[in-house]
């Protein structure tokens, strides 16, 4: 399958579809190819006006797979999730947020406290 997300005007994505491999090409047409051969079967095909990009379930491309509520960036040509907290740094690389101190690998559970920026301790687990 391949898998096309629709953008508003402010590049959020409202809604990811599916298109058959047979559809867009492949195997013998690889992205970006099948982009375009997407985009047009979903104008004509099936009826969707709208801005549409392909996106890729196993972040070949675009660095993550599109969810609703992620943005495109195109600068960046990727996929980026909602920020979860106020403090949390954009990761180049992976296009993904991170804490600004990395969770303590101590084998304990933690959540994140974004009053005091750290790391809290789960203390009453019931699991």
């Amino acid at each position: 399958m391949a898998y096309f997300a629709e953008l508003n005007s402010d590049n959020v994505v409202l809604r990811v579809i599916s298109v058959g491999n047979s559809v867009v090409g492949e195997p013998d047409f690889l992205f970006p190819q099948t982009e375009a051969i997407g985009c047009d079967f979903i104008a004509n095909g099936l009826g969707f006006s709208g801005s549409w990009k392909q996106t890729s379930y196993n972040n070949n491309f675009r660095k993550n797979y599109a969810g609703i509520g992620y943005s495109y960036d195109p600068a960046r040509d990727a996929f980026i999730p909602p920020k979860p907290y106020p403090s949390w740094i954009l990761s180049e690389e992976s296009c993904l947020w991170n804490p600004p101190i990395p969770c303590p690998q101590d084998g304990e559970k933690y959540y994140w406290d974004e009053e005091t920026t750290s790391w809290k301790e789960i203390t009453n687990d019931p699991v």
